[in-house]
């Protein structure tokens, strides 16, 4: 039976023992072994002797920090996203190998990023011909090497999933240059820059409607499937607040009050505080609010006697066409192919 971790004080956010494995291997190829590392974070000698099936995401990150100085390694961060690899990111990284596109792919990427740990959050901002992927971290106070790593870890496996390198991007992080820039020219093909607003990556969205080669589209719907009984899953922390936000969510969609503030209202809560319990949850309004969408439209897709029209209607959309948009990014398939491919309820 695989360990697991206890949490340490009352962070319920976790991470997966395959995303913490390529921290144990960047540490152990510099001298730094299971035992010392452990030990310097805080855990029992004896925590990491066999990977874990996972571990609280604070106890990941003095793991980082702990690695960087017992192995006296200022690019500890770069070094520990460049031993990504797709088991890193279970099942949320083989639903990425089955993606059409790269636009298809982020999208993933912000509903099921949290599959593979709770570290922080993906965005993805489009502004006319422009695209930016920012990463929020829900450990700030954490060191640099969190954030270096994500992204040392995306540079990784996008340029493993397309093949070659994707175009430089315009890359920028809020901390300051603390390592010699060499190393970051080396693994990000340019120096970040530092001391920026956000922790976030520009580039050409152009990028995003390239497709993925080699990318198995027909598992696509099979792991999709996997992965939303996976969030299901995944036990709400604190209050159960997930629960509450989706039930209000259910009660308030065909009557188009499903915004933040909204919702927040009707649980007693200001929006800001309702954001900062569903962070501490491992998840965010907008992943609830489509999780609820997705688990309604493929109820009413079944029932013959619903048009798109009033699905759409059903599930809170403007348009029928902003509804199928959003069910195609959630099954890799318009909803009508959906229905007539034998879901329809007799």
């Amino acid at each position: 039976m695989p360990a697991t971790l206890p949490v340490r004080r009352a962070d319920a956010r976790r991470v997966t023992g395959s995303y913490l494995q390529p921290l144990l291997e960047a540490a152990q190829a510099r001298g730094v072994g299971p035992a010392a590392l452990a030990h310097a974070a805080g855990l029992p000698a004896t925590a990491l002797e066999r990977l874990p099936e996972s571990l609280g995401a604070a106890d990941y990150v003095r793991l980082l920090a702990a690695g960087a100085g017992l192995a006296d390694d200022p690019h500890f961060g770069l070094h520990v996203g460049e031993r990504v690899r797709l088991g890193t990111y279970s099942v949320y990284g083989l639903i990425l190998l089955s993606c059409r596109d790269f636009g298809q792919a982020f999208q993933q990427t912000l509903r099921y990023e949290q599959l593979a740990h709770d570290l922080g959050r993906s965005v993805l901002h489009l502004d006319g011909g422009q695209a930016q992927y920012e990463w929020v971290s829900n450990y700030p106070d954490g060191s640099r090497h969190l954030v270096e790593s994500v992204f040392a870890g995306i540079r990784t496996f996008t340029t493993w999933l397309a093949g070659a390198a994707l175009p430089l991007p315009h890359l920028g992080f809020t901390h300051p240059q603390q390592a010699d820039g060499a190393e970051y020219e080396r693994v990000f093909g340019a120096l970040p820059r530092f001391g920026a607003a956000v922790n976030a990556a520009g580039f050409d969205a152009r990028v995003l409607g390239w497709p993925v080669p080699n990318a198995d589209v027909g598992l696509y719907p099979v792991l999709q499937q996997h992965a939303e009984q996976l969030l299901r899953q995944r036990s709400p922390p604190d209050d159960g607040v997930v629960a509450r936000v989706h039930a209000a969510i259910i009660r308030n969609l065909a009557h188009d009050r499903v915004r933040l503030a909204t919702i927040a209202d009707q649980l007693a809560l200001s929006p800001r505080t309702l954001q900062r319990k569903l962070s501490e949850a491992g998840a965010s309004f907008q992943q609830v609010l489509d999780q609820a969408r997705y688990a309604l439209a493929m109820d009413y897709l079944r029932q013959g006697s619903l048009s798109l029209v009033d699905i759409a209607f059903l599930l809170g959309y403007q348009e029928q066409s902003a509804f199928s948009h959003a069910f195609k990014e959630w099954s890799g398939v318009n909803p009508g192919a959906w229905r007539d491919s034998g879901h329809l309820r007799l």
